[in-house]
């Protein structure tokens, strides 16, 4: 390992307004003090989200296609969610996504993965999980879903084949391209890369005030 690593950082914000506030999430206006200048930066300030690789016994990554406005598409995507629930544990909003968007439980957790989303402009950070040990959710115990989710197709994609539909350009969602090719590389050593479900995670984000 070279040492190369990502480091918070600690520079003065000379001045901080609230632009925006939203449905999900708000829009804040800083005022940094770079060390050589001044700039001023507008900030996506969101809670973070989970999202959840389920890997079945014939090693399928399960994706559902669920419509994102903003980029006027159908995706197809592992189960994710917000971390909109104060002081929840990451693992149980992942179990719960899991459980809600696809009927599904796990008996293995593990993390994949964790990234800033879109770290130009948004506080998001996002963990993304392994989960194996798959079995369904009791038929009267399952979540009624609604608006985007009603009506999400699901598809059983064989790992590497959904590798290569991200290498080609076919799958664009950030989990889905992020889960599967940590997933790949994390099977390609055993999965000895994983870590334990419950690693610490000091880059989460702190949510909205």
């Amino acid at each position: 390992m070279t040492g190369v690593h990502d480091e918070p950082a600690d520079l003065p914000v000379l001045e901080s307004e609230q632009v925006h506030d939203g449905l999900v999430w708000d829009v804040r206006r800083d005022r940094v003090d770079l060390g050589h200048g001044v700039v001023t930066r507008e900030v996506l300030v969101h809670t973070g989200a989970v999202g959840v690789v389920a890997l079945d016994d014939d090693e399928r990554v399960l994706l559902l296609r669920q419509y994102r406005h903003p980029v006027g598409h159908y995706l197809w995507e592992p189960p994710a969610g917000l971390l909109d629930v104060p002081g929840e544990d990451a693992l149980v909003t992942a179990m719960r996504e899991l459980a809600e968007e696809a009927d599904l439980l796990a008996g293995d957790w593990h993390v994949l993965v964790d990234f800033f989303n879109s770290p130009g402009g948004s506080t998001e950070s996002f963990r993304c999980y392994l989960a194996r040990g798959l079995s369904a959710v009791p038929e009267d115990e399952r979540h009624e879903r609604a608006d985007e989710e009603r009506d999400m197709a699901a598809v059983w994609v064989p790992l590497d084949e959904a590798r290569d539909l991200v290498l080609a350009g076919r799958l664009h969602n950030p989990t889905a391209v992020n889960g599967i090719l940590a997933a790949c590389a994390a099977r390609d050593t055993g999965w000895a890369t994983l870590r334990p479900a419950d690693a610490p995670w000091p880059e989460r984000s702190p949510g909205r005030a």
